[in-house]
């Protein structure tokens, strides 16, 4: 059987160093400036020609600023509206990933526990950075919740603490999880196929062949569904610390 943990591997197509550092430009850098390029190419010719009547191309890009844009201001409100560059930003990085993952012989960066932990810290920074700014320490406020009772405080400060602590760690492994196991299907199932088909049994390749096209079309949901949950919680999070809810 092929190794089904092959696809996660790193490899180095150029190698780099910097002092002790190891900077080589990587398989998952590739395909980070590959879903880069594609969202870069994808707007441009998008809207290069804006027209009052937009086409299915401008239509596209439209829709999706306008939906992200409807996000920030639904579950953050006007004040999160300095955070549309990056939700918007976050979001495709996050999409492409996903979705570049499922081409054969590609590499899905989002598979990555350092990749996702990355984005989800750089997104708890940032909302903590707003929060300090805008409340000082009144931000710490997440942690006792109105109405509590004095003699629960302290239990109630150290759950909320740890809750809190932990959502770029949950943020993070969600969506890590999610890619890693789904490409971990696809690839023992196609594995199964292949054994089969070089034995008197090859009739019966079929079947793991055909459960491999249908977990194919359910990981096409399940990378926008990962997307928009990352970007959905991202804001939560941004929200909590600006609005203190």
């Amino acid at each position: 059987m092929l190794d089904p943990l092959h696809q996660f591997q790193i490899t180095k197509i150029i190698p780099l160093s910097l002092g002790s550092w190891d900077i080589s430009y990587t398989n998952s850098a590739l395909w980070m400036t590959i879903g880069l390029s594609f969202v870069c190419l994808f707007f441009y010719v998008s809207l290069r020609k804006e027209a009052l009547v937009p086409g299915r191309l401008q239509a596209s890009a439209e829709l999706t600023f306008t939906f992200l844009s409807d996000m920030v201001k639904t579950y953050i409100g006007r004040e999160g509206i300095p955070f549309f560059p990056f939700i918007f930003t976050l979001f495709w990085f996050v999409l492409m990933g996903n979705l570049l993952g499922l081409i054969p012989y590609s590499f899905t960066y989002t598979s990555h526990i350092a990749v996702t932990f990355s984005l989800a810290l750089v997104a708890f920074i940032a909302a903590n950075v707003a929060g300090f700014r805008k409340h000082g320490f009144g931000l710490f406020h997440l942690f006792l919740p109105k109405g509590i009772p004095v003699f629960l405080a302290p239990l109630m400060i150290v759950i909320e603490l740890i809750s809190y602590l932990a959502r770029p760690f949950s943020l993070s492994i969600r969506l890590f999880a999610n890619m890693m196991a789904g490409h971990l299907i696809l690839k023992l199932f196609a594995s199964f196929s292949a054994m089969l088909a070089g034995s008197s049994l090859a009739v019966l390749g079929i079947v793991p062949l055909l459960l491999n096209i249908g977990v194919t079309g359910l990981e096409f949901l399940v990378a926008v569904l990962q997307t928009y949950v990352f970007t959905l919680l991202t804001c939560l999070y941004i929200n909590d610390a600006i609005n203190l809810h």
